[in-house]
């Protein structure tokens, strides 16, 4: 299909969805002819323990809708399986709206309930109209939402120790390598729904191992030493996997909160694998452990005062954890109050923490080429801020023109004009921001938007290139049209210097060969030479997903991988470029 065609078509399905009014308050009430069922309304968010807590009604009040204590608990299990990534544990919105009873309570039932049945353009799942949902799920969501929102139980120190388990202690471990795996060039593969990881041979596409971890794996990442894979279910629960033993397995494990998103280990030189650290979402707090055993040593919360406002908040999630490359710190971003902390991992027990005032609703991002820079997506506020990880400071923050950034690592490519450059693509339109990222080189360039892109549509989660590649992919699984998230656009780099660059359109759910459901192509990565590059095909739990491999020159299909034990393969991370920030 061409590009024109395929704009067009995702411009026809954004327009067939429901109009959301800006500000407080604003809901879908019909469903127009044509509205979308696609692949977005299928889109499982988190699935946590704290859907399973016995939480209390709180206070009545008069003209609250009657809920039954059977009712509540269906539909607490309802929002923090479905709701509670973006809208808050607390209700209080980030990349979702705000959902306080201000908010709903002006709103009411009737567009509550129409709200949650046909969703909306901005990435809102439709979860009536795709079955996700009955009819009376939607009814009892809606009246659940008019009631103040349940707060569950902290999670401390005493739990997390607790939850913690040592399975093979360092001493018993192997002294050297005793699998023939070429580990630098293994892929972690997220099996969302099943709750495991599939270890993934980089040129045979053998499965080596599939290990039962977490549910729905966010990220893994890798020890500096290469030896160690770490990865964090959204229930918070911490997996330490050695990839030395004859059959790599976890080693170690800790739960650490009820609702959680990133992990890391640090990476300055002398530091290798001594600390991990991990963010959760609730409570709000990170926590940092022993790199060899993940034993939790300290808590910190980020609860505290919202960086502009200066109002306390209650729940500043922990989104995305980097570990520099210049100093003993790992970044740490809250997403509520808008601060980047910078904390010292030096000296723990004298904790030293740097606060950078940056942009609320921080999310994801990664290093430019060198290193040195981290840059962020504040995704509600449409803004990136770059870290100066040297240094240890905010160089910039600046608009990218699109609708929520969803950078994921973002994509560092060489453009022919500006330089190096840095992209992140959208959720909520079809724009990809380039970012320049050489203050020395092209200093005329340096931390604004150099170049705006258009792809295949709305809903994109990531972008990917390779220093070895002259290609930039774009995905688009949440967009609602079926072909459009069944198919990657890709640009050519050396071209980008074109008033309206064209894009080739890959269909790799085609390619993949698969018929049934509504499966969506998500997160490129590269092998460790940068010559392949592997799609997730997901489809629902009870079809058939695939992997599919493409070559980076020819851009043509390499190899399809399908197996019974990929359930829902969601992220890839090559063990190399994982470890080494190459992106």
């Amino acid at each position: 299909m061409t590009r024109t065609a395929f704009r067009r078509s995702s411009l026809f399905a954004s327009a067939a969805l429901v109009a959301v009014v800006s500000g407080t308050g604003g809901f879908a009430q019909t469903a127009p002819e044509g509205h979308g069922d696609g692949p977005a309304a299928a889109y499982q968010p988190s699935m946590t323990t704290l859907g399973e807590l016995n939480v209390e009604i709180p206070g009545r009040k008069p003209g609250d809708p009657v809920v039954t204590p059977s009712e509540y608990q269906r539909a607490n299990t309802i929002y923090f399986e479905r709701c509670a990534g973006c809208h808050g544990v607390l209700r209080k919105g980030a990349t979702g709206k705000a959902l306080t009873t201000d908010i709903t309570r002006e709103s009411g039932f009737e567009l509550l309930r129409d709200f949650i049945t046909y969703g909306s353009p901005a990435g809102m799942p439709n979860w009536g109209t795709s079955g996700e949902l009955t009819e009376e799920d939607v009814d009892l969501m809606a009246r659940y939402l008019l009631l103040e929102p349940a707060e569950p139980p902290e999670f401390g120190m005493p739990e997390m120790r607790a939850s913690w388990q040592l399975i093979v202690p360092p001493e018993e471990r192997p002294t050297e390598k005793m699998n023939d795996i070429d580990i630098d060039n293994l892929f972690s593969v997220t099996l969302r729904d099943a709750g495991q990881i599939a270890l993934i041979d980089g040129a045979s596409y053998e499965i080596k191992a599939v290990i039962d971890t977490g549910y729905a794996v966010h990220i893994s990442r890798i020890s500096a030493s290469g030896r160690y894979l770490f990865v964090i279910g959204r229930d918070a629960v911490v997996n330490m996997i050695d990839l030395w033993m004859e059959s790599p397995d976890t080693v170690a494990q800790i739960k650490v909160g009820s609702e959680a998103r990133s992990v890391e280990t640090s990476k300055m030189a002398g530091y290798e694998d001594k600390y991990a650290i991990a963010g959760s979402y609730w409570p709000p707090q990170y926590v940092i452990m022993d790199g060899d055993t993940l034993e939790p040593l300290k808590i910190k919360s980020t609860r505290g005062m919202i960086y502009d406002e200066q109002t306390y908040h209650p729940e500043p999630r922990v989104a995305a954890i980097v570990s520099s490359h210049y100093r003993p710190e790992f970044i740490v971003n809250v997403k509520e109050t808008g601060k980047i902390l910078l904390v010292d991992y030096s000296d723990i027990a004298n904790l030293k923490v740097t606060e950078i005032e940056a942009e609320r609703f921080l999310h994801d991002g990664g290093f430019d080429s060198t290193k040195r820079y981290f840059l962020t997506a504040a995704n509600a506020r449409g803004k990136v801020a770059v870290i100066d990880t040297k240094e240890g400071e905010l160089v910039a923050l600046l608009e990218t023109d699109g609708q929520t950034p969803h950078p994921g690592r973002g994509a560092n490519l060489d453009h022919p004009v500006y330089g190096p450059v840095w992209a992140t693509s959208h959720l909520g339109d079809d724009t990809v921001a380039l970012i320049g990222t050489d203050p020395e080189g092209h200093p005329d360039h340096a931390w604004k938007m150099v170049q705006q892109l258009y792809a295949l549509g709305g809903g994109s989660l990531f972008v990917k290139s390779h220093p070895t590649s002259e290609h930039l992919y774009v995905d688009a699984p949440l967009n609602p049209d079926a072909e459009v998230s069944g198919s990657v656009a890709v640009f050519k780099v050396p071209e980008l210097d074109q008033e309206e660059p064209e894009y080739t359109v890959l269909p790799i759910v085609e390619w993949a060969g698969i018929t049934e459901g509504q499966p969506r192509v998500v997160q490129g990565e590269f092998n460790k030479e940068g010559t392949e590059i592997w799609f997730s095909v997901w489809n629902a739990a009870d079809l058939t997903s695939a992997i599919v491999v493409v070559d980076d020159k020819t851009l043509e299909p390499k190899h399809v991988i399908k197996d019974e034990r990929l359930i829902t393969p969601t992220g890839k991370f090559n063990v190399y470029n994982t470890r080494a920030d190459v992106y």
